[in-house]
């Protein structure tokens, strides 16, 4: 018999698509279930929900989305929600000197599980990308073997603009890029902007 948290999963994934589309275009790899950290653009807080909802069921079983605690641990229900239905990994924004902001995503990859990250670290209304933060050059260091899957989040903003607490039904689109990889030698600056060169470059052309 399903849980409560299954059947409120099933539902959440209805109503994101009912409102967005959540269309997700595999245009540079199948989606398999391989261990990945997906990375993407950042300007909402259903970015996370929406690529989640893009993924076929059972990739989403195994891919745990990253969220900020202070936000998403602020009500009894957006706790349970997080932590019960999405499995997601709280991630602080504000920190003390001696922690390790990377820690608990370490543990999720070292278990076996993917991610979903949003390099920029904070969301952003201006369109493109803002210089992505160390921690993706981090992980790729630390785990070579996982595949990094650029990913551009479209219309997003528009869905649910910073400051709004109701969606509005728009047509979203998440497109997944081909795999990169962290090179021998690479410079942490030169990996970090070809990353970030991979998600703008999935960006829906406009006519």
């Amino acid at each position: 018999m399903a849980s409560k948290a299954d059947l409120m999963g099933l539902l959440l994934t209805l109503l994101v698509r009912l409102i967005t589309g959540a269309q997700g275009h595999w245009k540079g790899c199948p989606p398999k279930a391989e261990q990945r950290i997906y990375f993407a653009n950042h300007q909402s807080h259903l970015d996370w929900m929406l690529i989640w909802a893009a993924l076929p069921s059972d990739l989403r079983a195994t891919t745990r989305p990253i969220a900020a605690r202070d936000y998403w641990t602020s009500s009894k229900f957006k706790a349970w929600l997080t932590r019960e239905v999405f499995h997601a990994v709280y991630v602080s924004r504000q920190r003390s000197e001696d922690q390790d902001p990377l820690e608990p995503l370490v543990e999720v990859l070292e278990a076996g599980d993917s991610l979903v990250i949003f390099p920029e670290g904070t969301r952003s209304n201006k369109g493109l990308p803002q210089p992505f933060k160390t921690g993706l050059y981090h992980l790729a260091e630390q785990f070579p073997n996982v595949q990094l899957i650029p990913a551009w989040i479209d219309n997003v903003n528009r869905v649910m603009p910073k400051g709004e607490v109701v969606p509005v039904p728009i047509l979203c689109t998440v497109t997944f890029g081909a795999p990169l990889q962290l090179e021998p030698g690479e410079d942490k600056r030169a990996f970090l902007e070809r990353a970030r060169e991979a998600v703008v470059a999935l960006r829906p052309h406009v006519a």
